[in-house]
């Protein structure tokens, strides 16, 4: 085709495929960028006054008192004085972009993945940057003993859900398996079970199976004829096995804890508890199990029977046992723009606020296994920052900028983004590709 030959309605799609190329090519040679002046909570060291946060290549590079360290002529200076910045905010329960995981025909559905459900376009995803939150764990549903592998996401801009996965050392799609126990999967229908006790007995039928197709896997090595027939939904049980892959453990009810601790035990598999209403009648079992929690801060009656005795001292409690405390929203349970609020309620009724900053943090870092990489601001971690107009556990403070692997992901000072923080026509709009003309090309193409 020949210049003079091609479509005019092409062109501005043309012009940003070269922009994001060439914004791609210039963030491989990224300017060293400092934050000045702000204070800064590192969360695993005090506060820090006229804080410096220098930031490379996706990387933080340098922590510290901004009077005290020198910078190179070559670093872009941002100043924040009057701001606070703290880790990116991490969800270790949500579900926003509307996956699933397993359907209807069986209560054990390990093979399904959200990740082939996840709506990448959908508004909450921008909605959850407005909340300072920069890494989440999508869950598939808990109507199922197993639903499925969940997904963990950087909320980086993104067309395709593959611009926003997390991989591993090994290469692998970063993920935890959710499970669930208590009245979610009670239907007595199509194999689901009818009582707690036949739930247990499915699951552990199940990890048994999965114990067995690892031993025939390990027996045949590298001969071929050997092996076993393929099993998804066993493979997967098998890395879970081998702590490849933490449970995510749906449990409300002080005995459903249990159970969960129980069978974890038997099978020596990692898990984190996920809501746990009662867990503050339970903690000091947790504790002495050395399992990590994920809770849930509700401020309105109402839900189901077994949460009942949810309440917000929970955080406390598991604290004070010597518990690791994480919270989440489980999106649209609690909505991801307030997340941060969370904590403040926790604070509330008595836990640290230290620990409840950790838990929107590092505790939800370590319990998706990516405390290496994310959680805390400390140098060569992920350059995941949110910059606040205050104190994080103030109603009146704002997420003013939310920062992914040292790029802007959400501006409260742009009108466009603002929109996603405090809602107005548009908000719930599915959201474009993040390319400067998508919706202009698209549209003049429709009226030629």
């Amino acid at each position: 085709m020949r210049l003079g030959e091609f479509p005019r309605y092409m062109l501005p799609r043309l012009l940003c495929g070269l922009a994001l190329i060439a914004a791609v090519t210039l963030h491989a040679q990224e300017t060293p960028i400092a934050f000045t002046g702000a204070t800064i909570i590192p969360i695993t060291g005090e506060p820090i006054e006229h804080g410096l946060l220098l930031v490379q290549d996706g990387k933080i590079t340098a922590v510290g008192d901004a009077r005290t360290v020198r910078l190179s002529s070559d670093v872009q200076i941002v100043d924040v004085t009057g701001k606070v910045i703290m880790p990116g905010v991490i969800d270790s329960h949500s579900h926003i972009g509307g996956g699933s995981g397993g359907d209807s025909s069986s209560p054990i559905q390990p093979e399904t993945r959200v990740l082939d459900s996840i709506n990448v376009r959908d508004p909450r995803f921008q909605k959850t940057r407005s909340g300072g939150i920069t890494t989440v764990n999508v869950m598939p549903g808990s109507g199922h003993l197993i639903s499925g592998q969940t997904l963990y996401l950087k909320l980086r801009e993104a067309r395709v859900i593959d611009d926003m996965l997390i991989t591993m050392p090994d290469g692998t799609i970063a993920g935890g398996l959710k499970m669930a126990n208590g009245t979610n999967s009670l239907s007595g229908k199509n194999g689901f079970p009818g009582t707690r006790a036949k739930s247990v007995a499915l699951v552990r039928e199940q990890f048994i199976k999965a114990r067995e197709y690892k031993e025939k896997l390990a027996k045949a090595g590298d001969d071929e004829s050997k092996r076993p027939e393929r099993n998804l939904a066993l493979e997967e049980l098998v890395e879970v096995l081998d702590g490849k892959r933490i449970v995510q453990h749906h449990t409300h009810r002080h005995d459903d804890i249990i159970t969960v601790l129980r069978l974890a035990k038997e099978f020596g598999f990692k898990v984190a508890l996920h809501h746990v209403s009662d867990g503050w009648k339970v903690a000091p079992e947790i504790a002495a199990a050395g399992v990590p929690c994920s809770v849930i801060a509700i401020d309105s009656p109402g839900g189901k029977l077994e949460a009942r005795d949810l309440n917000f001292k929970t955080g406390r409690v598991l604290e004070e046992a010597g518990v690791t405390v994480g919270m989440h929203t489980d999106d649209g349970v609690t909505d991801s723009r307030f997340f941060i609020r969370s904590a403040a309620l926790m604070v509330r009724a008595g836990m640290s606020r230290e620990g409840a900053l950790r838990a929107l943090t590092l505790a939800n870092a370590e319990i998706l296994g990516l405390a290496d990489r994310i959680g805390s601001l400390e140098p060569g971690k992920d350059a995941d920052f949110i910059i606040l107009s205050g104190d994080p556990l103030s109603v009146y403070t704002h997420v003013e900028q939310t920062w992914v692997e040292g790029r802007k992901v959400f501006d409260r000072a742009n009108e466009k983004d603002r929109i996603y923080a405090v809602g107005g026509p548009g908000a719930g709009h599915p959201q474009s590709a993040y390319l400067c003309c998508f919706g202009e090309s698209f549209a003049h193409h429709e009226h030629q």
